[in-house]
């Protein structure tokens, strides 16, 4: 989560330009070309032990191998670094076979070595610097590579979600990264891992210019199906409306995330638009640590509810999202269905908009309005700042429409409107301790598993990927038992059961899910959906798959 920094449109089309014409000098494929491709989102960092931000992961997923990869249709798994595998004792030990004769971008040979460091290296450090990666091998003993195309990972018990928890681990270049090890794991998030970047995925990180560019070369060493194209780039824009007229302009070929309020303009202008149910949901974020000390209030589960009816998502839907997307009510979004399993709880509806009933049950809490129509809860004023990421297009106008809400029920809201870092720092604050912020308006982007989603408001995510503080016992108990149950129809009714307490326990007030809409340029085609959007971390098919038109 880096601070964004403005670069003018020409430098940057230049800049792909001259990449476009350096690659395209040394390729054979008639396809060719250089896909552009822009975002408001940002890859704020090239390591994957710090990386946050959803385009990160995306980036990750194309320049690193993974063992499986997830289908066209996002629903089963797909031979990536692995051809096959297998499970014996009892599903405690996995066998993979993985790809012969594979290389990195610079000539080294990728083997199974390489994923049995990887593992290895994460479940040494998942306390240190690994911590980021915790869930995904909780429960490994060790990984072991007797020969260059076998990789084993014995498990301490039988887990449920192997392959979903590998798919989302990026294998790493031992040559590279052990030498960034020391100080028990920390350097491991201190390594910045510049571009070019040595890469076994399907392109190479080539360029990278901070919160402005970011150029993907084929990379010709990759062990499976060649990209059509010889490159992409991923151009982060400051905001939406700069970013449509850049595509307008034909300075881009797409945008992986079409606004609301551009659709049916750049629909009438000719661009392809493909929509679909989407992964993203907009969050209201209550701190909940225990240990907070002030504005206590907030720990309250009657208070959170009172909150929930205080907030129209009905009209969110209609103003800020012009009816592109829905309502949201838990944790886990409608379209993780992984394994073919539907592990959103359909039971849990969204709290209805009712600010008679939010005063209501204010007053029976005994928080009684000052002269100013401002309650008082503990001697205090119920007066709470709202921090909000700067590069998330929807929250001002989410903010406004809750406003005025808040002060019909006698609780002010202020906004302190941060960059990403800043404001994740903030909500941290002290050093990762929860214990200062009171309410946050953010993001998630669903997996097609449960797991990882769950996990961020585990105890053990402080300082990784909480953003509420949330820490209960008896749930942690449940998100490891959910872990270890093979039979995925009885683990969906641990999942479901885990929604429903977070529900209760409101860490957040779940607000909208936003539909996914892309655009396009009819120049080019082959683009693969997914409800990530095009460029995602689910599978490599769309950046590969893409190509020119005539």
């Amino acid at each position: 989560m880096k601070k964004w920094v403005p670069i003018s449109a020409i430098a940057v089309a230049a800049v792909i330009g001259a990449i476009a014409v350096s690659l395209a000098q040394g390729s054979t494929d008639k396809s060719g070309g250089v896909f552009r491709l822009g975002t408001s989102s940002r890859i704020d960092s090239l390591n994957p032990f710090v990386g946050f931000n959803q385009d990160s992961y995306n980036t990750y997923a194309y320049i690193y191998p993974l063992l499986v990869v997830y289908n066209r249709a996002n629903t089963a798994f797909a031979p990536d670094f692995a051809v096959s595998w297998k499970q014996s004792n009892g599903g405690k030990t996995w066998t993979f076979k993985t790809r012969a004769n594979a290389k990195w971008s610079d000539g080294q040979p990728l083997t199974a070595a390489d994923a049995a460091w990887t593992i290895n290296t994460n479940v040494k450090f998942k306390d240190t610097g690994a911590g980021a990666n915790a869930g995904l091998i909780a429960h490994i003993v060790r990984a072991q590579a007797p020969n260059a195309t076998t990789l084993v990972i014995r498990y301490a018990q039988p887990v449920g979600n192997v392959l979903s928890q590998l798919e989302q681990l990026p294998i790493l270049p031992q040559h590279i990264w052990s030498q960034h090890t020391a100080h028990k794991g920390n350097d491991l998030k201190t390594f910045p891992n510049n571009a070019p970047i040595v890469s076994g995925g399907a392109f190479v990180l080539s360029k990278f210019t901070k919160d402005e560019i970011a150029l993907f070369q084929r990379n010709d060493n990759f062990y499976g199906p060649k990209p059509k194209v010889d490159g992409f780039g991923l151009r982060m824009f400051a905001n939406d409306d700069a970013m449509v007229t850049a595509l307008k302009n034909h300075e881009i070929d797409a945008i992986e995330a079409a606004p609301a309020t551009a659709i049916k303009n750049l629909k009438n202008a000719g661009f392809r638009i493909n929509q679909l149910p989407g992964g993203q949901q907009n969050d209201f974020i209550i701190n909940s640590n225990p240990k907070k000390p002030s504005h206590r209030e907030l720990l309250n589960p009657k208070v959170k509810l009172a909150f929930s009816h205080a907030i129209d998502v009905r009209k969110m839907v209609s103003v800020v999202l012009l009816g592109y997307g829905t309502p949201a009510s838990t944790i886990i979004a409608p379209v993780s269905r992984a394994g073919g399993v539907n592990w959103h709880n359909p039971h849990i509806k969204p709290p209805s908009f009712n600010l008679a009933l939010a005063n209501k049950m204010l007053d029976q809490l005994g928080y009684k309005k000052g002269s100013d129509g401002i309650r008082v809860a503990g001697g205090h004023k119920m007066s709470y700042t709202v921090i909000t990421p700067t590069d998330l297009q929807t929250v001002d106008r989410t903010f406004q429409i809750m406003q005025p809400d808040f002060r019909k029920i006698g609780v002010e809201l202020k906004q302190r409107a941060l960059d990403s870092t800043t404001a994740f720092d903030e909500i941290g604050a002290p050093d990762y301790k929860y214990l200062k912020f009171d309410l946050a308006l953010w993001d998630w982007v669903a997996l097609a598993d449960p797991d990882f989603m769950l996990s961020v408001v585990t105890c053990d995510q402080y300082g990784n990927w909480s953003d509420t503080g949330f820490c209960n016992k008896r749930y942690d108990t449940l998100y490891s038992k959910q872990q270890l149950t093979p039979d995925q129809d009885k683990r969906r009714a641990i999942v479901w059961q885990m929604q429903k307490m977070l529900y209760d326990q409101a860490p957040y007030i779940w607000l909208f899910q936003l539909d996914q809409v892309d655009a396009s340029s009819t120049k080019w085609a082959g683009l693969v959906d997914s409800f990530q959007g095009p460029f995602n971390q689910l599978n490599r098919l769309s950046m590969s798959e893409v190509h020119q038109v005539g």
